[in-house]
């Protein structure tokens, strides 16, 4: 028997951080052969998005790929929006190698999410996992098909909470991972997970051409996203129908009317026959409050404009010259 107390210090603090490594090296291996039977390659024809990853195609039409995961048994799966979009024909490979066509589920760009589904039963799938108990700092493990190269895998940390990334449609994804876990074109609609292989976010895009600085959707936000494409086949978002421009308030504006914000949205112009045309909203009037909501940017206009708000009575609040007026609005659903 080894006499510990004999084994110099040195020795000891390295086969430390050797059983550590081993430890992080098994969790890492583990998680990658229990996620990438769920993980699938997406080809399209079509028009090319922006982040797919590009691969030859005849002539005469674009093709690109992307990444996504199973996630139930009967042939759902979760990708990004940019990766489906506008395609003209959707096909999911498998880790077997199997090639099934595909059918756009629904689309949502507003959070850069859609659901393909194929035809298959018994399918492995990935348990999507709680994205509010996620931790900076924690292991964060990638799963995807940079450039074509399937099923890779890349593991790092989460690296910061809360962010937030603007979609190729104007909008705020609020609540987006931050991760090191390296991406790539390609990678976008994969899994990023926990040590215990399940999703915590959804890879989407990535800083060109910084390094280690990667962007998931939060696995929350998927969750209910996925939930109504699937049953629904879209989101469905209230809007009042006027275009905007952040700005910032004048001091003595804010202090005479006691605001509770800095900034305010100006009033481009307004839709005709909107909810925002009928409540007497004008170009040139700065919206402050919805509700009993302080309103600083377009953004926060778009948190507050869901669904639950469509036909539901509430005030906008705006400042038209030097008078602070209280608008009755009637917000509807987008069409």
């Amino acid at each position: 028997m080894i006499n510990a107390a004999r084994i110099p210090e040195s020795d000891r603090d390295r086969e430390r951080d050797r059983a550590l490594l081993d430890d992080y090296s098994r969790t890492v291996t583990a998680v990658a052969e229990q996620v990438s039977p769920a993980v699938v390659r997406i080809d399209v024809q079509g028009p090319p998005q922006p982040g797919q990853g590009r691969r030859r195609g005849r002539p005469d039409e674009a093709a690109g790929s992307g990444s996504g995961f199973v996630v139930t048994p009967d042939g759902f799966v979760l990708t990004n929006s940019h990766v489906v979009s506008g395609a003209k024909r959707i096909s999911v490979s498998l880790l077997d190698g199997s090639r099934l066509p595909a059918h756009l589920v629904g689309d949502d760009p507003d959070s850069d999410l859609a659901v393909v589904r194929i035809d298959g039963t018994g399918l492995a799938a990935i348990e999507i996992g709680d994205s509010s108990a996620l931790r900076v700092g924690q292991i964060a493990i990638a799963v995807g098909n940079p450039y074509g190269f399937d099923c890779t895998v890349t593991a790092g940390v989460v690296s910061a909470l809360g962010r937030s990334l603007r979609t190729k449609t104007g909008r705020l994804i609020d609540d987006v991972v931050q991760t090191d876990a390296a991406l790539n074109p390609g990678n976008s609609g994969g899994p990023l997970c926990d040590a215990r292989g399940r999703v915590i976010g959804v890879n989407t895009a990535v800083i060109l051409p910084a390094q280690g600085i990667c962007f998931a959707i939060a696995a929350n936000t998927a969750t209910f996203v996925m939930g109504k494409l699937i049953h629904e086949g879209r989101i469905r978002r209230s809007y009042l129908g006027l275009a905007g421009q952040n700005v910032p308030l004048h001091r003595r504006v804010v202090r005479y009317h006691d605001l509770g914000v800095e900034s305010g949205v100006f009033v481009v112009s307004v839709e005709p026959a909107s909810p925002a045309a009928r409540a007497g909203v004008r170009d040139g009037d700065l919206v402050v409050g919805y509700g009993e909501k302080a309103v600083a940017s377009i953004d926060d206009l778009h948190r507050l404009l869901t669904e639950e708000q469509a036909g539901a009575h509430a005030n906008l609040t705006i400042i038209r010259g030097s008078e602070k007026l209280s608008l009755p609005v009637e917000p509807a659903l987008r069409k």
